[in-house]
């Protein structure tokens, strides 16, 4: 009798529609007339070069990646075309070593500009104005020692603001 039961229970449940719900990150609730999405090269107001090329390209390899769209640099060439500029970068030492009084950590906080547009009707279809980041980085204490970390903390910081761009984008979050 319980085998029954479980049988049927199985099968309610395999029969059942779907309640809506979805794992996030994998939804896509752009118009169905987006095929095409520029990435072109982010704006730049602060004083550290590299990191808005680099969040520009993650952004691009990150919609390659997760989604159907085909990315291109020319906003003429596109249905759609996101819109970014890093606004504002700080870096300051965060953590400290008890023993030298040297910094051990920093912390680097960037403020972003996101927007997405539809080419044809100029309409916004995803807008993230001050969209804060941060990445923390560990440095050496003995200076004979001390390796350049902040390249691979962009780098970092890059990917992971181009999986939360995508991902919100993607969810209209």
């Amino acid at each position: 009798m319980t085998r029954l039961r479980l049988g049927l229970a199985a099968a309610i449940l395999a029969a059942a529609p779907g309640c809506g719900y979805h794992v996030s990150g994998h939804a896509d609730l752009l118009p169905k007339s987006i095929k095409v999405i520029a990435v072109p090269a982010f704006g730049n107001a602060t004083s550290r070069y590299k990191l808005a090329d680099r969040l520009s390209s993650a952004v691009g390899r990150e919609f390659l990646t997760r989604t159907r769209y085909r990315i291109v640099a020319d906003p003429n060439l596109a249905d759609a075309v996101l819109q970014g500029a890093l606004v504002n970068y700080t870096s300051y030492p965060a953590v400290f070593d008890p023993a030298t009084g040297r910094a051990s950590g920093v912390l680097m906080v960037a403020t972003l500009n996101v927007k997405l547009v539809n080419r044809v009707t100029g309409e916004a279809i995803f807008v993230r104005p001050s969209m804060e980041v941060r990445e923390r980085y560990e440095i050496a204490i003995d200076p004979r020692a001390y390796f350049e970390e902040s390249d691979t903390a962009i780098e970092r910081m890059s990917r992971e603001v181009a999986r939360s761009i995508v991902s919100a984008v993607l969810e209209k979050f």
